[in-house]
């Protein structure tokens, strides 16, 4: 049977949130994920209005309860956010959320006269999804023992780094095996393996993009937080207040790079991150934000905050090219907000397996045609095997396919996009004496000549010098 991604990610995301149930929305479509029977408003008085027209607007509305409308626990003080319970979690089933409707439907009007939005879900954030998972699961760089992009040759000086921080899901127990990563700080993951001493899905991601900056831009210290811990999912409400921690911890970077973020079926942003990204905006520091991997023009929040004017310096939004680099990957969400592309598709970094060779198992089964629609051999359909989520192995003749990773990998999404935007940024910075990311940023893509293709369209391409294109697969045809 042909794989669910959307639904299969999100078992794994209801197992990582076991207090929390889970919805897909918007209503009856799946294109994200939210906590059920709860919405979010600003703290205070706004939080209180909202509360008060929700209560009144469940009276007057058949199937509606108006006295499950309260406080659901104490506020997050940073994050300026008050989460308010609408609905009773344990009733309907996980497609949409009537109670969560009803009060988005509930404060229309009054969004309307204040030319803003006053309610959202509180929808789940995540690592830069494709359906909510990367472009696809790591491959094994046997046939490619190199990483690509390759090591550039710029010496290391503490005195001019460039601080990037990378908000992800943490670093492997044998990441410093690797010498380019020797110098990189940050968070061990919890737990690599599960109980048969299988890789866990996703373990890695952190240390595969630390290990693309360090590639492509030596001088920097990079601290990997593991902030997105597990499947890296975590709610809006509680987005806000880990980036101020993380921020807290080591001072304001340079540099954030986080391939993680949601669409949310608006136009206008997350009020989760609202208080953080109008700090960030006034810190000086460049975030450079994966685009989504859902291959449309949707915007994905907090990337396409660089459309927006009031942040168009801040963001950077970047989107993948195909392994040719001639072309955007099938995956790669794209749209007026994406500044620019880079190579995301089986780019090769460090992944674990450098002490000892480390077993995994597959959990998404790969299509026989692109989910997108293209036609060259894309990261939907190559190297096809089976995986544990996508099929009922009881029944079927497959089996899910197992791997052994002993340290590089080649890994796909705008996720590995965004860390090589980073790293070309801060390298940007060291060979040209600047101080300040964001010039940094506008100088790369005003000296920047390549192109590349996106739907037709001619978009902005930064490709590292230690890149190599790699030649897409043809596809398979049926005689």
């Amino acid at each position: 049977m042909a794989p669910h991604r959307f639904r299969e990610q999100f078992e794994q995301m209801q197992r990582a949130l076991p207090g929390v149930p889970l919805a897909m929305g918007p209503d009856d479509s799946a294109e994200f994920i939210y906590e059920k029977g709860v919405v979010i408003a600003r703290d205070g008085e706004e939080a209180l209005a909202v509360e008060d027209a929700v209560r009144a607007h469940f009276t007057e509305t058949e199937g509606l309860i108006p006295e499950n409308v309260r406080r659901a626990g104490p506020r997050t003080n940073r994050s300026g956010i008050t989460r308010i319970q609408v609905g009773d979690p344990a009733e309907g089933g996980r497609e949409g959320d009537f109670a969560v409707a009803g009060a988005l439907r509930a404060m229309r009007t009054a969004e309307g006269r204040a030319g803003r939005r006053l309610i959202s879900r509180n929808h789940v954030v995540h690592i830069a999804p494709v359906n909510c998972c990367p472009g696809d699961e790591p491959l094994p760089a046997q046939q490619d023992p190199h990483p690509n992009p390759a090591l550039t040759p710029t010496p290391y000086d503490a005195g001019t780094a460039v601080h990037v921080l990378v908000i992800d899901n943490g670093l492997v127990s044998d990441y410093r095996s690797y010498p380019p990563l020797a110098r990189v700080e940050g968070d061990l993951h919890e737990a690599e393996t599960d109980e048969d001493g299988l890789l866990r899905l996703y373990i890695g991601h952190g240390t595969f993009i630390a290990g693309l900056i360090a590639a492509v831009a030596p001088n920097t210290h990079i601290t990997v937080r593991n902030t997105l811990s597990d499947v890296g999912a975590m709610l809006e409400s509680q987005l806000g207040d880990e980036l101020f921690r993380a921020v807290d911890e080591g001072g304001w970077p340079d540099i954030l790079s986080l391939s993680a973020g949601t669409s949310n079926g608006r136009t206008d942003e997350l009020l989760g991150l609202e208080n953080f990204m109008r700090e960030l905006n006034e810190q000086g520091t460049l975030l450079v934000a994966a685009a989504g991997n859902n291959g449309n023009a949707t915007p994905f929040w907090p990337a396409a905050y660089a459309g927006r004017p009031d942040f168009a310096g801040a963001v950077l939004s970047v989107g993948a090219l195909r392994s040719d680099g001639e072309f955007g990957a099938c995956f790669s969400n794209h749209g007026p907000w994406v500044n620019v592309f880079a190579p995301g598709e089986r780019v090769t970094s460090a992944l674990t397996g450098f002490d000892s060779p480390v077993p995994y198992v597959y959990q998404h089964s790969t299509y026989d045609t692109c989910r997108f629609g293209f036609s060259y051999g894309c990261t939907c359909t190559h190297p096809g095997h089976a995986g544990l989520l996508s099929e009922d192995h009881e029944t079927s003749v497959s089996k899910p396919d197992q791997v052994m990773f002993e340290g590089l990998a080649q890994w796909s999404g705008t996720s590995f996009a965004t860390p090589v935007v980073a790293g070309m940024v801060a390298a940007h910075m060291t060979a040209t004496g600047e101080r300040d990311p964001r010039a940094a940023a506008r100088q790369l893509l005003e000296l920047n000549t390549e192109l590349a293709e996106v739907r037709g369209g001619h978009v902005p391409a930064l490709l590292p010098g230690s890149w190599r294109p790699v030649p897409v697969v043809s596809p398979v045809i049926a005689v």
